[in-house]
């Protein structure tokens, strides 16, 4: 596998100032590290990457990829609307050392699926690192179709898909059209056994950051044959991927991060910190098994 099973979307924690909080970074990466986290996207959607400058961005990765010392993969999300900064930032990438990189459906422009061929295409060339697109139409208004992820899977270096359309007929057309190496992974927690089941890779995750054993637990099981397991593990954490979507992203998981203690929960506008009745919500579906620290 060339990017294991369970990737985690990677939060960046910001202080009280909103600037980007380097040692906490370094905590939140050793954390994922030891909850059975085998990648990080880093800079990508839950990352608040819409917020995050291009050099704040390149300073995130060399620093994660620092932290990380080659026990995990890193994977840049470098991807945007514009092809032109999305190669530069790619190139930049690639000079930090991370092991791959991201790129999101093209949001805003709504390209036609021919614009996005070529705007993956570009990119891809003008890198050695492997590609994993990301299609989440919910977010970017454009749908990567079947028929055009199974295209660019014919270039050398896109190597995967995070597929979060939510379509699962879609993902099946994807995986039986696509090289036997090329992965796909689920891009919504709930989904991540149902893809699993149909021939998905893994997940890029968001509950990861606080039930990583447990979801490492709920894959293995699965790819080890105890489906009764696997799926006894995944209606136990049904309610908490529910709760980490119960806000926008990633506001719910950075409070049960601050809950857990593990960093605080301090988000960048647009996005606004949880209502105390959305908290306690977050802390609800996190017991009984997670210790937290929470104070109204």
């Amino acid at each position: 596998m060339a990017f294991g099973r369970l990737i985690t979307a990677m939060v960046t924690p910001f202080d009280e100032t909103g600037e980007i909080d380097y040692s906490a970074v370094t905590n939140i990466v050793n954390h994922l590290i030891q909850t059975g986290t085998e990648g990080v996207v880093v800079g990508g959607t839950t990352g608040e990457s819409p917020t995050l400058s291009k050099d704040e961005k390149v300073a995130l990765f060399s620093h994660v990829v620092h932290t990380a010392a080659g026990r995990i993969d890193v994977i840049a999300g470098t991807g945007c609307n514009n092809t032109r900064a999305s190669i530069e930032l790619t190139k930049q990438a690639e000079a930090c050392g991370v092991s791959g990189i991201m790129l999101v459906a093209p949001y805003y422009s709504k390209p036609s699926q021919e614009g996005m061929y070529q705007h993956f295409q570009a990119i891809a060339q003008a890198t050695t690192l492997p590609v994993m697109l990301y299609n989440i139409p919910g977010r970017s208004s454009v749908n990567m179709s079947p028929a055009l992820i199974t295209r660019l899977a014919e270039i050398n270096n896109i190597t995967s898909v995070k597929e979060a359309s939510g379509d699962l007929d879609a993902a099946a057309e994807i995986i039986e059209n696509t090289p036997d190496d090329f992965q796909l992974f689920g891009g919504d927690d709930s989904l991540t056994l149902p893809l699993m089941s149909i021939g998905g890779a893994g997940i890029v995750s968001v509950t990861a950051h606080v039930k990583g054993n447990r979801m490492q637990e709920m894959i293995q099981n699965f790819v080890n044959g105890n489906v009764q397991e696997a799926s006894a593990i995944h209606r136990e954490l049904l309610p908490v991927m529910k709760a980490m979507f119960s806000a926008p992203s990633p506001v719910p998981v950075k409070a049960a991060l601050e809950m857990q203690g593990t960093i605080t929960g301090d988000v960048r506008l647009p996005m606004i910190r949880l209502t105390e009745d959305e908290a306690k919500n977050v802390y609800s579906a996190l017991q009984p098994t997670t210790t937290v620290f929470f104070q109204t």
